[in-house]
């Protein structure tokens, strides 16, 4: 079956979640677009899937208006249609983690990208997004995640991973569906689809620290609730399914 014509919801105040279902995959690729004065584009989506995102934006902006694209690491459905939207958009800024920049995105992308080190500003009007560093999580030595400080909402990639078709925004407990899908994984070909190591917990704790009020998810529902706590939740789900923590790549 062909990936699903997108789904476009506003998760939190001018923030859209423009979803893509593939059933192949049995997976949502959630795309998250910020119309502001200055509008951002969160995960960027496949190659393949960028005439359905495209559609979906034009749903709301203009796609050519757009002056940020970002995203939280080096990987196919976070960046892969990257330079697709730099055509489309011609003053867009790609935005990333320093690192990031360094080691992946100041060869593949077009046109050059602004690195952001922990703790940066980006300003998109209303909107301010401060830059997290997460390395290895989710996944690489680049992440990184959004939180924007007006609404309270953190753009936050592949955390809290859910299978399906699933509602757009819920109250509802995505730590007990995001422990089905972890465990799910662990059983095949993707059992390191998530690394667990002594920074996880620390890094997780930064995150609940900044009391988020939405999740913006990449795979699965959105969540808004008691967003730290999740985080916390999510951090003893990740020790229960993984085991001991391991050093991450690189330390000494």
């Amino acid at each position: 079956m062909p990936p699903s014509a997108p789904q476009v919801t506003e998760i939190a105040p001018e923030l859209y979640r423009i979803s893509v279902f593939v059933p192949e995959f049995q997976l949502q690729f959630n795309h998250f677009l910020v119309k502001d004065e200055q509008p951002l584009l969160f995960h960027t989506g496949l190659r393949q899937l960028f005439p359905l995102v495209r559609q979906g934006v034009a749903s709301v902006i203009d796609p050519a208006s757009l002056a940020y694209i970002g995203f939280s690491h080096f990987e196919s459905d976070e960046c892969g249609a990257l330079n697709q939207w730099l055509a489309e958009a011609p003053a867009a800024v790609p935005v990333f983690s320093d690192t990031g920049v360094l080691v992946n995105l100041s060869d593949f992308s077009d046109r050059e990208p602004r690195p952001l080190a922990h703790g940066d500003l980006l300003e998109t009007g209303r909107f301010r997004f401060r830059l997290q560093r997460t390395p290895h999580l989710p996944h690489g030595w680049d992440a990184c995640v959004l939180f924007e400080e007006t609404e309270r909402t953190l753009l936050c990639s592949d955390l809290f991973h859910q299978n399906g078709d699933v509602e757009p925004l819920t109250r509802s407990d995505v730590v007990e569906r995001a422990r089905a899908a972890l465990r799910e994984y662990q059983t095949g070909v993707l059992a390191e689809y998530m690394p667990y190591t002594r920074l996880t917990g620390r890094v997780l704790e930064q995150l609940a620290a900044l009391d988020p009020a939405t999740l913006a998810i990449m795979h699965g529902s959105s969540f808004t609730g008691d967003c730290a706590a999740a985080l916390r939740d999510y951090g003893e789900v990740m020790k229960e399914v993984f085991g001991t923590a391991e050093d991450p790549p690189g330390a000494s």
